[in-house]
């Protein structure tokens, strides 16, 4: 935990460097090969169709392997389980039972329509049919959604009803009433309102799209703008903001003092809170004096603290302030920097894309499974079957009401038993790949910014491309490094996603001992990861600048930031008020110019606005576009603060403003410190 010591010929961001953390390479790259694998393998036992089409109650695909139809059922419910589904090309529009249909050859037409392909009309006994599952015992009428027939239930009056009736017969002689069907396609209504609000939201977009770019491109403007003014305003807005709580802790002191004096004398004021005891009613309490006294003292130590910390960081604020004005500086002179996060958002699209694709053709690689499914008692009732086999098989002729229906998808190869870890790796490599993108682009802006911090000149000693450079040299020296730092971090988030999964299934259970252990080691991980977050933000910086190993670079940083935490905290809270305040001004102004323009509410472009079902729609659109840009431009200039502070810190202890030590600070902060370079020019 010692300062550094000083090496004459340190000039900034080390070109020399060696490879650091092979190991962690070599893991990486056979972690990623090993993904490659499991992304193939699963796209080769994969099929994502079984999420999106509907089979029949053999297990095949509607409009593939024989079953030309597009929707699926089942096109009426079946009482006995398995449920009979088949494909069809249209779902049915009437109410009608095979019983009655049997006996009209027109009607029978119609209903052959959704009967499996074995059906050969009337030439076998209605009930043999319906015994066999060659057709459902009833039709009633649906509507298609998500390629499936659901029952097409309305409300008329307040009345639940299926096309038009509230009753039905069931295929077997029995009446129902409707609302048996409702539970079941409660869900498919949803889905159905959903889609509809689908639609609309779309349409909104088709004619609301360039205006909602021409709001994005403001809001670009606007936090470009904003970082350029910081050079200048930074000063201002921070003493503003301080002046303001102060003058809003003193007003609250007087008010409370005013109160305070208003009870004097009334009855019942004088009560103490003790005797009062609680109540449900938190008004009762403005009515006694001791409730306004306690208000006032807790505001004068407030204001009292404020001030006091104002007297005695007045400089360290300063510095802060100093620091701030330098980030804008540097992010212009390196104005490239301000397009990296596209490069850092595109790979972990990426990233995302892959995890998602394969987590879908994983969870899809299962096959089906066919069992025995019999009316009377069968020795192999449940087991597993082959149906290009089950004829021919010692089943049917031990149990001749036997059949071999589909069941379910699943398997029990040794690649079917272990989808659960494969899954896992891949939620785990997501977490790592993402953390190293993330990684990559900050030990690539800390190389960058520390050029311009380094560079006696500024900014004439800079390297001609400071952030390619700093790429480069992030990639070829230390990916072992940003594998590590990103492990390390990835570990604890798959530890915190496990928990909140068990956290999911405990919900239900009496046990409050797990449920408080459960939240304990949550609240922990989620400590351990911001903890993790900031020190591998500053070892990146560190490997950016000396190009030295993980372990060391957070260690080094570490100690250096605890050698200074009065200025760390002061930097933090001020950067944290000003990026509040930018994202604030950026997105309230941009929200706000397109809540006006999208209601039609400027008489100037009142006829431009475009017509729309819902107008928050784009007006959301562009809040959100606008938080994200403004987070973007401002993650930039906090990993551009972060390192010149750090870089300051070294300056600090490397240096001494010799001849031979001189300072690389700015010529502002020099006259903060009091620190000057003897015998050299400012820089």
């Amino acid at each position: 935990g010692t300062p550094q010591k000083y090496d004459p010929t340190f000039k900034g961001p080390i070109y020399d460097r060696g490879c650091t953390d092979i190991i962690c390479c070599v893991l990486l790259v056979v972690a990623i090969v090993g993904y490659v694998v499991v992304g193939v393998v699963a796209w080769t036992h994969g099929d994502p169709r079984k999420v999106i089409h509907p089979t029949d109650s053999r297990g095949q695909f509607c409009g593939q392997q024989g079953t030309p139809n597009e929707e699926s059922g089942p096109a009426a419910p079946s009482p006995r389980p398995p449920p009979l589904q088949i494909c069809v090309s249209k779902c049915p529009d009437r109410y009608m039972t095979y019983m009655t249909a049997s006996g009209s050859p027109a009607s029978l037409e119609y209903y052959r329509n959704f009967c499996t392909p074995e059906y050969k009309g009337s030439q076998k006994a209605p009930l043999l049919v319906l015994k066999d599952k060659e057709c459902p015992a009833m039709l009633i009428p649906s509507t298609p959604l998500a390629r499936r027939c659901f029952p097409a239930i309305q409300a008329k009056k307040g009345v639940i009803m299926v096309g038009n009736k509230t009753t039905y017969e069931d295929g077997w002689g029995n009446q129902r009433n409707v609302t048996e069907l409702l539970e079941g396609a409660k869900k498919a209504n949803v889905v159905l309102e959903t889609r509809q609000l689908a639609m609309k939201i779309f349409e909104d977009y088709t004619v609301s799209w360039y205006w909602i770019i021409i709001g994005l491109v403001i809001a670009m403007v606007a936090s470009l703008i904003f970082i350029v003014l910081l050079r200048f305003l930074a000063g201002i807005m921070v003493w503003v903001m301080i002046v303001m709580v102060i003058l809003v802790l003193g007003y609250g002191i007087f008010h409370c003092y005013m109160e305070y004096a208003k009870l004097k004398g009334e009855a019942g004021s004088d009560v103490s809170l003790t005797d009062l005891g609680f109540q449900t009613d938190l008004r009762v309490y403005l009515h006694l004096r001791q409730t306004w006294l306690a208000f006032l003292i807790i505001l004068c130590v407030l204001e009292l603290v404020i001030v006091l910390l104002l007297i005695f960081l007045r400089k360290r604020i300063l510095i802060a302030i100093a620091l701030i004005k330098e980030a804008s500086r540097a992010v212009g002179h390196v104005m490239s920097s301000l397009l990296f996060p596209l490069c850092t958002f595109f790979l972990l699209c990426l990233c995302i894309a892959y995890w998602a694709s394969t987590a879908v053709f994983l969870s899809t690689s299962n096959e089906a499974v066919y069992k025995v499914f019999n009316e009377s008692a069968c020795p192999f009732s449940g087991q597993t079957c082959k149906p290009e086999t089950f004829n021919t098989s010692n089943v049917t002729k031990l149990c001749p009401d036997a059949q071999c229906l589909f069941a379910f998808y699943g398997g029990e190869t040794a690649y079917h038993k272990y989808l659960i870890v494969l899954q896992f790796f891949n939620v785990f490599m997501f977490f790592w790949l993402a953390n190293f993108v993330i990684a990559l682009g900050q030990v690539t802006l800390a190389g960058a910014f520390a050029s311009y911090y380094w560079a006696f000149k500024k900014p004439d000693d800079m390297p001609a491309f400071p952030l390619f450079s700093a790429f480069g040299r992030a990639l070829r020296y230390h990916t072992g490094s940003l594998a590590f730092g990103s492990l390390v971090l990835a570990i604890v988030q798959v530890i915190r996603v496990i928990l909140e999964y068990l956290d999911h299934r405990l919900k239900a259970a009496e046990n409050k001992f797990a449920k408080f252990l459960l939240s304990c080691l949550k609240c922990c991980f989620w400590c351990l990861e911001k903890f993790i977050k900031f020190l591998n933000r500053n070892a990146y910086i560190m490997i950016a600048i000396y190009g030295t190993n993980f372990c060391t670079s957070a260690r080094n940083a570490f100690f250096l930031l605890m050698r200074n935490i009065i200025r760390v905290a002061v930097l933090d809270k001020v950067t944290d008020f000003l990026f509040f305040l930018g994202k604030l001004l950026i997105v309230g102004s941009v929200g706000i110019l397109a809540f006006f323009f999208f209601t039609q509410r400027i008489k100037l472009v009142q006829d431009t606005a475009p017509p729309l079902n819902y107008y928050w729609v784009p007006i959301l659109t562009v809040i959100v576009g606008s938080y994200l840009i403004a987070h973007g431009f401002f993650s930039v200039y906090g990993m551009c603060v972060d390192t010149l502070f750090l870089c300051f810190l070294e300056d600090l202890e490397r240096n001494d403003g010799s001849a031979e030590k001189p300072y690389f600070m700015s010529q502002n902060l020099r006259k903060l410190l009091k620190k000057t370079n003897k015998g050299q020019p400012d820089a």
